[in-house]
């Protein structure tokens, strides 16, 4: 049999090169990468990992069809991430349509699929945060880039031709190494460990809600080692294909978030409040709590790490030294 390859398209960002190490942590090389590789900033991310080939984005539909390669999982992390892009047309290209073109490679060759999806589908959470297909078409997401990823799991809900297995994984908030590309977007430990270096204290948003105290603000925090191993999970377990939640179950305060970082950091907390932009303050998720029964029914059993250890790993390990992933 010929040789068969791994793709992992969003190689050289947050998730997708974390993906990238941990496929190679398990012996895996025979990866094709496919990123926008312009991005300089996001270089960091892939030295010292084992790859084949690089494949510029907007080219990898062409490259297929040119070489031919045996592919015989791909791992889409690629995407627009911004939730503060507020031009729908630029989700609708890179979260929809390119998604699509995946999914219809994958199912025209008989290639096993997983697609990154996102908790910012729920919206507000009035629906809940079951990752229940009945309530896929009713959700009301709070930022194009959460429509975007609703349209496409949508979408793919009702394709006839699929791939042989396939599994959009809503990510709830993950933070860990690699992320440090992402500026605005960047995960609140990121900014906390830059805030305590400069100034010794962290701004937290004030609520803007009487229901939740500031700081109290809630979500489904997951450390991106988490998110890898149960990424590489589908593509061996192979249970009912569907979306599934990718969050620990609990939700946890940004004050907690930021508390963990400080003990990271062997400093005690100082905590700051200051106003929420006004540009995000009516788009903001108070409160965001995976349902996890799904994930845990189809068989997956290996224990989430929980905040204090993810975060405490996360400084004291990779942000403190400034290590690279």
């Amino acid at each position: 049999m010929p040789d068969s390859y791994v793709i992992v398209t969003g190689a050289a960002g947050f998730i997708g090169s974390c993906m990238v190490g941990y496929l190679n942590s398990l012996g895996e090389e025979k990866i094709i990468a496919v990123d926008e590789f312009s991005r300089l900033d996001k270089i960091p991310n892939l030295e010292g990992k084992k790859i084949v080939q690089k494949v510029e984005r907007d080219h990898l539909f062409g490259w297929l069809i040119e070489r031919k390669p045996v592919v015989r999982f791909i791992y889409h992390l690629g995407a627009r991430t911004d939730t503060t892009e507020f031009d729908y047309a630029i989700h609708e290209r890179l979260n929809v349509r390119y998604s699509k073109d995946v999914w219809n490679y994958c199912a025209a060759h008989q290639v096993s699929l997983v697609y990154a999806s996102s908790a910012a589908t729920y919206g507000s959470g009035a629906l809940g945060y079951k990752d229940d297909h009945a309530i896929v078409d009713q959700l009301e997401p709070l930022n194009p880039y959460g429509v975007s990823k609703n349209e496409f799991d949508k979408w793919a809900l009702r394709q006839s031709a699929a791939p042989p297995h396939w599994y959009g994984l809503k990510f709830f908030n993950v933070y860990g190494p690699n992320e440090y590309h992402k500026g605005r977007m960047a995960s609140v430990i990121f900014h906390s460990v830059k805030q305590i270096r400069e100034r010794g204290y962290v701004n937290l948003f004030r609520s803007h809600r009487p229901d939740f105290k500031d700081g109290q603000q809630l979500r489904d925090f997951i450390y991106v080692k988490d998110v890898v191993r149960v990424c590489h999970w589908f593509s061996e377990a192979f249970p009912v294909s569907g979306l599934y939640n990718l969050g620990t179950g609990k939700a946890r305060s940004f004050e907690d978030l930021v508390r963990a970082s400080f003990a990271g950091m062997d400093m005690e907390p100082d905590i700051r409040f200051i106003d929420m932009p006004a540009d995000i303050r009516d788009k903001y998720q108070y409160f965001t709590e995976a349902d996890m029964t799904k994930l845990h029914n189809a068989g997956y059993a290996i224990p989430f790490y929980s905040l204090e250890d993810g975060v405490g790993d996360y400084v004291r390990n990779y942000l403190r030294p400034s290590k690279p992933y």
